[in-house]
């Protein structure tokens, strides 16, 4: 089998890729170990930036996204029995978020690609790779895809970066607490994303749709998911959140609980001879900036315009600067996620000197406008440089 590129990983990154190369014309084929029913029902990040709707919209596969998203224009930070409301449309006049899970996003780029007829192959086990200098290949079920490149967009636990990880400079670093993530079938109690910060620990409240919400509990690194009974989920939701005049916070039916590691990873280049590494196959952010997704749509941005000059002019310009053009906005969102990890969890350990320092710094974000504005422009996202 021959193709033109071929992509690892049938997750966002690997599935928008697909999509706007096979609108150039250009050839690819995308193999993913999960079922297509798994990729569709994964439940992951849910904010979307005003670039990632953008580039949706403009792909042709944000219809949905408009009709069903949530349109958020702030969020509020809540501590010292305060809420603060960080005012998007003030700050950043134009820019905004969408709330719109990742899992309808998959949903919508299958549906694209399947439409025009692109090679999707789900359940594919055994995937190895190589030829990676000059000649690359997949092989899997006892075929073999020679291609002109390979997209790594399988993930942190994927095969592509393994592939090359001898030759690649690797950052990272591994936070002293977990996120303990809750899918309930209850309204959001709040309009807006709630980022609570308090003794106890940092909570999110986040939301899926009118009628499902999502959140998150700081939890000690080691914790399971079946440490935390539906009871004890709820009272210390409430236990951190309900710490403002008036607000209740509405409870449901829990349909799933998982844990997720607070980690920052960065591998370098992005790059290696025919391979090309996309989304979280190259970085990782904890989840706390909202930028992970966002990263995987800027990665898959740049490297759809870079092969598209490659195959329409044979220009390389844009693919051999792939790499540093990507991680200019990795690394942004890299002091982004680890600045709102820092401001807003409580650390174990800390003395009282620390504690102060943070409190100052989150009070001193809520009242100044040029600090609120810098992370407002942050979280909607920077616009691309394109």
């Amino acid at each position: 089998m021959k193709t033109s590129v071929a992509i690892i990983g049938a997750g966002p990154a690997g599935l928008l890729l697909a999509h706007l190369l096979a609108s150039q014309g250009i050839d690819v084929v995308v193999v993913e170990r999960r079922s297509r029913a798994h990729c569709e029902s994964r439940v992951r990040a849910g904010v979307l930036e005003q670039g990632t709707v953008d580039t949706l919209t403009a792909a042709g596969v944000g219809e949905r996204m408009r009709a069903e998203g949530h349109v958020h224009h702030g969020i509020e930070l809540r501590f010292g029995g305060e809420g603060h409301r960080i005012a998007f449309d003030e700050l950043v006049p134009g820019r905004a978020i969408t709330v719109y899970g990742q899992q309808e996003v998959v949903k919508d780029l299958v549906a694209a690609n399947l439409a025009a007829g692109v090679d999707l192959r789900f359940e594919v086990e055994d995937v190895a790779i190589g030829g990676l200098d000059t000649d690359p290949w997949l092989a899997f079920g006892g075929e073999r895809l020679d291609c002109d490149f390979i997209a790594g967009c399988d993930g942190f636990h994927g095969i592509s970066r393994e592939a090359v990880a001898p030759h690649l400079a690797v950052f990272e670093k591994t936070y002293p607490f977990a996120w303990l993530g809750i899918l309930a079938d209850v309204a959001p109690s709040a309009p807006e994303l709630v980022y609570a910060a308090s003794e106890r620990g940092f909570s999110l409240h986040s939301m899926r749709s009118d009628t499902v919400s999502r959140f998150y509990l700081q939890v000690p690194p080691e914790t399971a998911p079946e440490d935390w009974s539906e009871d004890a989920i709820w009272a210390e939701l409430k236990a951190r959140h309900e710490t403002v005049p008036g607000f209740t916070l509405a409870t449901g039916p829990i349909t799933a609980v998982d844990v997720a590691a607070m980690r920052s990873f960065v591998a370098e280049p992005m790059r290696f001879g025919r391979l090309l590494l996309a989304g979280d196959a190259a970085h990782i952010v904890p989840p706390t900036g909202a930028k992970g997704l966002n990263l995987a749509v800027a990665d898959v941005r740049v490297l759809a315009r870079a092969l598209g000059e490659h195959y329409r002019t044979g220009a390389d310009g844009l693919l051999d600067a792939y790499s540093a053009t990507c991680l200019k906005r990795v690394w942004r969102a890299q002091h982004f996620s680890w600045w709102m990890t820092t401001l807003l969890h409580r650390f174990d350990g800390a003395d009282a000197y620390d504690r102060r320092l943070q409190r100052s710094h989150l009070e001193f974000t809520a009242r100044s406008k040029a600090q609120a504005t810098a992370l407002a422009e942050n979280y909607v996202g920077l616009p691309y440089e394109d």
